[in-house]
């Protein structure tokens, strides 16, 4: 099933190529600042944060002299979640705002989260290149530990590829689902340590945060940029198997419910 899919994505490569350029080019088009907005929404919140929480938490993270620490630790996190919960956000609707194409021509419909993906990549990208000149800049650029990321964002973009592409198979036949999205993620935002270090929390509420699957993706990212740390592999396990789970599950539920999807948009 996953290699007819990928023969059948790979045949029309130049369609999801020319896709995503020609998203990109008409997100920016006639805007003054350009794919400068990739960049200010995420450092807005950036800064918001650091400036209201950097006193409290400052102190709180364990181990730490820095003083760009906080900031380091936020950007990290915030970056992380930010192309998680782009993939999830586009993925859940990404079927119902391409209907009119769907219906017009005959293409492989997995391509589309796929555009989606790559539309996210690229933002990310361009921001997280400016994150690491950054932490040139000011001499906080990670060691070796860097590389631990590739294994930690494929991860991540495993899971966010199966979410989303459940999500948005559920969303063509049930439209409730696109707007209990928009609410779960803000909930899954706090519920996950990107503002806040785990260490404050009260001993009670730790394993409700521990088996939120994005906790040791973010606390992976944090490590590597605030203490040079390779990520513990062995708590990366459970997210990974997750990532598989939903992934086959989405491509399973996809093909099979593909040829009703049309009826239903």
């Amino acid at each position: 099933m996953a290699v007819g899919m990928a023969r059948s994505v790979w045949s029309y490569r130049g369609f999801v190529v020319g896709s995503v350029k020609r998203e990109f080019q008409t997100r920016y088009r006639n805007s003054l600042f350009g794919a400068t907005w990739t960049i200010l929404n995420p450092l807005s919140m950036i800064i918001v944060y650091t400036v209201i929480f950097s006193q409290l938490m400052q102190a709180r993270l364990p181990g730490v002299e820095n003083g760009l620490a906080y900031g380091i630790y936020l950007c990290a996190g915030i970056l992380a979640w930010g192309f998680f919960a782009e993939i999830i956000g586009r993925s859940q609707s990404v079927f119902l705002e391409h209907a009119n194409l769907i219906k017009k021509l005959s293409f492989p419909r997995i391509c589309l989260p796929l555009i989606v993906v790559l539309n996210a990549s690229v933002n990310f990208a361009i921001i997280f290149a400016l994150f690491l000149g950054f932490l040139l800049v000011t001499s906080n650029f990670p060691g070796w530990a860097i590389l631990g990321v590739i294994p930690v964002l494929l991860i991540q973009t495993a899971f966010a590829i199966g979410l989303g592409i459940i999500l948005g198979v559920l969303n063509v036949f049930f439209r409730d689902v696109g707007q209990f999205v928009g609410i779960a993620l803000q909930f899954w935002f706090w519920l996950t340590p990107i503002v806040y270090p785990a260490s404050i929390l009260p001993e009670g509420i730790r394993p409700v945060i521990e088996a939120n699957p994005m906790y040791p993706l973010i606390s992976a990212y944090q490590g590597i940029f605030v203490y040079d740390q390779w990520p513990e592999w062995s708590a990366l396990w459970p997210s990974a198997l997750l990532a598989v789970v939903l992934c086959a599950l989405g491509l399973r539920l996809f093909r099979k419910r593909s040829g009703e999807m049309v009826d239903e948009l």
